[in-house]
Order: C-alpha cells, then structure tokens, then sequence
C-alpha cells in the first residue's frame, strides 16, 4: 500500500515533518509513505491553471491519484491550516478529475499548544469532506506538547504517542483496504 504523506509545515525543524517522518517508521507492514514537498507549489492563480497546471502541480495531483491513502500532517496556525497547505488542495482540488475524490485520508498534526492541532485538524476535515474524500475518524492524532515529544534530532521519542500513530496507521490501512473492495 502507498501512501502519499504532506506536511503542511516548510520549515526546517518541524514538528509536523519530524511526525510524518516517524509516520514512515510506524508504518504497518505492507505500508510505505512517500514525503511529498510542497515548497515548489506556485500560488494558486487561476489564469495560470487555464494555461495548464504547472509542473509540481501536476506531479502532485499525479502522486495523489495514484496514491492508494494520503497522510496529512498540519501544524495549526490561527486556528486553521497553513496556507501553503491550502494553496496546494486548491491547486490539486481543480478540474479535470480532482484527485481527492474517494480517497481515503488521515490527518495528524503537531503543536507547542496543549490542544495539539484541533482546530486545523477539524478545518482540514472539513475541506477534504467536501472534495469527497473518505476521511478515518479516529484515532485522532493531535499532539500537544510537541517539544516533550521529540528529541533534538527530531525522532519522535514519547512511546504513548508512538503507539497513538502506529494505530491511526493501521486504521489507515484497514479504511483503505475497505474502500477498495
């Protein structure tokens, strides 16, 4: 099974990107996750969308058809996704044939705050409810506390929130297998 991970964060040191990065280690047998960069993703600009996607676009929407899950891990900013992370859906979300059509989608996310990512988990959902993805419900994966989590090379280190992803994977993997008949 493959599964197309984005992190919703650029920067460095991320929390979000050290998640997905334990993501790839906790993943269940059979399953592996490929990081994709959104860096390369332009502003979304519909006169330039008329023109054609432009190449990272298309390489993304490429990667989420073929994709059997997605995995999106969001840090939380003002209550909401970032807007790179944003920018992207709205870019890979355009006609013709928006990849996100059935396809089943978990969402993680990493904070310093004590609500973890909420608030961005929950805005996430609802825009990929509305593309029609199948989103997994639960476990929900929102870690609070980021810092108390990993160590200085950004390994995911707390073993309650290593079990936490490794379950929210393999509901992954079962929703995706489900969906697939």
């Amino acid at each position: 099974m493959n599964v197309l991970g984005i992190s919703g964060s650029l920067r460095q040191g991320s929390y979000n990107t050290a998640l997905l990065r334990a993501a790839t280690e906790l993943a269940p047998d059979g399953m592996t996750i490929e990081e994709f960069d959104l860096s390369p993703i332009p502003f979304y600009n519909d006169d330039v969308r008329l023109q054609g996607f432009p190449p990272s676009v298309e390489d993304l929407r490429t990667k989420i058809r073929r994709a059997d899950a997605l995995l999106f891990v969001t840090p939380e900013y003002n209550r909401s996704i970032p807007g790179v992370l944003k920018n992207a859906v709205d870019w890979a979300s355009r006609a013709p044939n928006q990849p996100f059509d059935d396809k089943p989608v978990a969402i993680m996310g990493a904070s310093q705050s004590i609500l973890g990512t909420a608030f961005a988990n929950h805005h996430l959902r609802q825009i990929l409810v509305y593309l029609n993805a199948q989103m997994l419900n639960g476990p929900e994966v929102l870690v609070g506390g980021a810092a108390a989590r990993f160590d200085e090379r950004g390994r995911l280190t707390d073993e309650a929130t290593r079990n936490v992803v490794a379950g929210h994977l393999s509901g992954l993997k079962r929703l995706a297998l489900r969906l697939k008949g």
